[in-house]
């Protein structure tokens, strides 16, 4: 995925469908177990005594796997929230009252 791709992406708001979303999240973290076993198989792949290395693709795997965690992160915030009842648009009754914190 390409930048331009990730800011459509991120600009994009997340459905207010449960159901969507715990799929999206089941989907992404299907995803990222896959990253993971990738890293995992490029680094055993690596063969320090023959000059085989792979920093690069490991480490764009990595990235891939960081992006993942976050994206799967903003849906079970996002579940959290239509859980609680609480309207993310709306300020905290800390913040109506006063208090930032």
């Amino acid at each position: 995925m390409t930048h331009v791709d990730e800011s459509k992406y991120a600009d994009t708001r997340l459905s207010d469908d449960l159901q969507v979303l715990e799929t999206e999240a089941a989907e992404l973290t299907l995803q990222r177990d896959n990253t993971i076993k990738e890293i995992r198989d490029l680094r055993e792949a690596e063969d320090t005594k023959n000059g085989v290395y792979f920093h690069k693709e490991i480490f764009e795997a990595q990235q891939k796997k960081l992006r993942l965690d976050v994206e799967i992160k903003f849906r079970t915030n996002k579940i959290n929230r239509i859980n609680m009842g609480i309207d993310e648009m709306s300020a905290s009754d800390g913040v109506k009252g006063g208090f930032m914190f």
